[in-house]
């Protein structure tokens, strides 16, 4: 397992008109701990919540080698742990619970505050394992794992879709979508209503966990020249070994304009 990914937006809070810092992205591997909360030069905390109603040390989030687990220390407050993804589902963190074990691939944890608003901050699980199917009758010492795992009900998928689209459709051998494309292409999804932020974390996760890519452009180079490696490496991993095949475009909402062709592979 290679661990979670945390990313705190920008400006979380206000705490007595301090406004919330910038945004952070923690990387956490198992045994690895994050403390999260308003803090202070006293009480120093790994993800800043700048918000009156959080404690100085809220709470904190562990890693173990399959999951990750999150203790309340509030007295009072009870916290949530959302699952983007699934139908409303959510887990309710009592106060004073310790060690909780999250078992959502992606989760929201929100926090309350008195504004009638909420903090909030994400966290991308461990890769969830599965068996091979076809080895699941045998002794555990003669089961497979999957190389790649990856759940095609997933945000991370539809937007590894989107990424392969064109090549697909054979509209350019090198041409790769770049995030503000991405966000306009999912627009009118159901799930859509993605910010460049939320794209760029995603295809993030799916490079660094889901598919262990290493940074293509090496050394330190400009930023936007190693997104668009890392973009380029993911397509090109996924179509190879066919993680992402032509049926899957039917997950994408059509085209405006498009043609037979398209119409046959999305109806």
């Amino acid at each position: 397992m290679s661990g979670i990914v945390i990313h705190l937006p920008q400006g979380s809070g206000d705490a007595g008109g301090e406004p919330g810092g910038g945004p952070v992205t923690l990387r956490l591997g198992p045994g690895e701990v994050a403390r999260f909360g308003r803090g202070s030069a006293t009480t120093p905390v790994e993800l800043r919540l700048a918000d009156a109603a959080i404690s100085r040390l809220a709470g904190e989030i562990r890693v173990t080698d399959d999951h990750w687990q999150l203790s309340n220390h509030s007295a009072t407050q009870s916290y949530l742990v959302e699952n983007p993804e699934g139908a409303g589902e959510y887990l309710r963190v009592p106060p004073r619970r310790a060690g909780a074990p999250i078992p959502f691939e992606f989760s929201r944890v929100v926090l309350p505050t008195r504004r009638g608003t909420t903090v909030a901050f994400q966290v991308f699980a461990p890769d969830h394992v599965y068996l091979d199917p076809d080895g699941m009758g045998g002794p555990w010492g003669s089961r497979t794992v999957t190389a790649y795992c990856l759940d095609e009900t997933a945000t991370y998928f539809l937007v590894l879709v989107a990424l392969c689209e064109p090549r697909l459709r054979d509209e350019s051998p090198v041409a790769v979508p770049t995030t503000p494309q991405i966000v306009e292409r999912l627009r009118c999804h159901p799930a859509g209503g993605l910010t460049a932020r939320a794209v760029s974390s995603h295809i993030d996760y799916l490079a660094e966990e889901k598919m262990r890519i290493s940074d293509p452009a090496g050394g330190e180079p400009r930023r936007q020249a190693r997104r668009n490696g890392k973009r380029e490496a993911i397509v090109g991993l996924a179509l190879r070994f066919g993680l992402v095949r032509e049926e899957h475009l039917a997950l994408l909402p059509p085209r405006a304009g498009a043609g037979t062709r398209e119409r046959e592979t999305t109806g």
